[in-house]
């Protein structure tokens, strides 16, 4: 498995317990996984992907910024799921 894809689906994986950690009132829980995955988006940031993929690193920020927690979540699932489809297409 190489870096890349460890990282891409390291990132899809904190991005679906942001998500969870929304739906069911764990606010903290889900900001701490929210930073963490802007320290995986800021990983990504260094290592040369394709457009797509750039694109959306580069919305990732403003996405977790919301103030809406049920938009937050429902962004942070479909990105989730993007950049999981995304690591497993790298096969």
């Amino acid at each position: 498995m190489t870096e890349t894809k460890i990282a891409i689906s390291s990132l899809a994986l904190d991005l679906k317990r942001v998500a969870v950690n929304y739906w069911s009132g764990s606010d903290q829980t889900a900001q701490r996984f929210s930073q963490e995955a802007l320290k995986r988006q800021a990983e990504l940031k260094l290592i040369k992907v394709n457009p797509y993929l750039r694109e959306l690193l580069n919305t990732l920020p403003e996405t977790l910024e919301q103030k809406d927690k049920k938009h937050l979540a429902e962004d942070a699932l479909m990105y989730s799921t993007l950049f999981q489809n995304y690591a497993v297409k790298m096969d």
